[in-house]
């Protein structure tokens, strides 16, 4: 009896030492609350258009160990109380840091969180969260500041026009950094711009001149053909109507024939007899194209002054189109010798399926 006794109180003590060893390796992650915030001041103002950053700095907190603290800045919505906040970020450093050095175009997508709408102007709080990695402290104070936001979005990495009255689900070409563009029909009906087919996109539509978010644009009377263009970096679109394409002859400086609309940003003329010119040193080919617009005369041809005859070793970037100007001869592209005294399917291909707007001729 008095050996069980015995084993029963050595083991109690095993555990009270145990749980004695826990309880000092846990102090060595006690770390205080930030307790005071530096900058920026109350109520500072940051117009998130330039092409800055914004420095947050606080007093830093103190380790229990006296070693390293980690950091991270919370921001949240001018009425949040931080248990939900719309962003978190380490401070600089990796967390090491009592500074957050940030982009305002950082600052802009935290304020789109937070529900502030682009070209509008709100508040967002903040504060610091320190910790060892464990036992994270929520500081006590808190500061606030307030921004505008430019007129633009984030950019996507791509763009798609979905809706009753487009061509659904064609892709916009990337542009530029911030640009898009699309060949596209719209119909009576509504359509929309969104970032994915799949899952949870975002969702933009075009009013007045201007991107917005979350909405849907109406379309109303007959179909028609735009060039539809975005700019993310300001919010900025145009819509030019595409009325007419030609092929242009230069030898006859004449039109032979119109371009069709096929539909998804492709045009075609089938079946049209094409006939090169003769003249006293040969046989002349030279064309290129004039689309007319709502906003008036655009003329598409080569990126070359001048072109020798295409055959099968030629380069698919031969027949790519560039703007040019109405120069007679000038950037004309040539047909190839077989095209001459025959029938011809002509394709016209502004999509976003090919790498560049291009242009082909299948003799038949």
């Amino acid at each position: 009896m008095k050996n069980i006794y015995s084993k029963l109180v050595l083991i109690a003590l095993s555990v009270f030492a145990v749980g004695c060893s826990d309880d000092d390796k846990l102090s060595h992650t006690n770390v205080s609350a930030v307790n005071a915030l530096y900058t920026p001041a109350d109520n500072t103002f940051f117009d998130l258009s330039a092409q800055s950053s914004a420095v947050f700095e606080w007093e830093g907190a103190k380790a229990e160990d006296n070693g390293v603290v980690l950091y991270d800045v919370v921001f949240d919505r001018e009425n949040g109380d931080f248990s939900n906040p719309v962003y978190v970020v380490p401070s600089d450093g990796n967390g090491f840091q009592r500074t957050l050095n940030i982009s305002f175009t950082d600052l802009n997508k935290i304020a789109g969180m937070a529900g502030i709408e682009s070209l509008g102007i709100g508040k967002l709080k903040w504060t610091v969260r320190s910790s060892k990695g464990i036992n994270v402290q929520n500081s006590n104070v808190s500061g606030i500041f307030e921004v505008q936001r430019p007129g633009g979005f984030p950019t996507p990495d791509q763009l798609f026009i979905t809706g009753s009255g487009s061509e659904d689900g064609d892709a916009f070409k990337k542009t530029g950094a911030t640009t898009f563009e699309i060949y596209t029909k719209l119909s009576a009906g509504e359509y929309q711009l969104i970032t994915r087919k799949n899952g949870t996109p975002e969702v933009f539509y075009i009013s007045e001149g201007e991107l917005k978010q979350d909405g849907a644009t109406t379309v109303t009377g007959d179909s028609k053909v735009y060039k539809i263009k975005v700019d993310f970096s300001d919010g900025s679109t145009s819509m030019t109507e595409i009325q007419k394409i030609e092929l242009w002859f230069a030898p006859d400086g004449a039109f032979l024939f119109d371009y069709a609309y096929a539909g998804h940003g492709i045009w075609k003329a089938d079946n049209k007899n094409i006939v090169f010119k003769q003249e006293d040193w040969g046989r002349d080919e030279r064309y290129k194209f004039k689309f007319t617009t709502g906003a008036g005369e655009e003329w598409y041809g080569s990126v070359n002054n001048d072109n020798n005859r295409p055959d099968a070793a030629t380069a698919a970037s031969y027949w790519y189109m560039v703007p040019v100007t109405n120069d007679r001869w000038n950037n004309s592209f040539k047909f190839a010798t077989e095209v001459d005294n025959s029938n011809v399917n002509a394709e016209i291909n502004f999509s976003a399926s090919v790498p560049a707007y291009t242009h082909s001729f299948t003799v038949l």
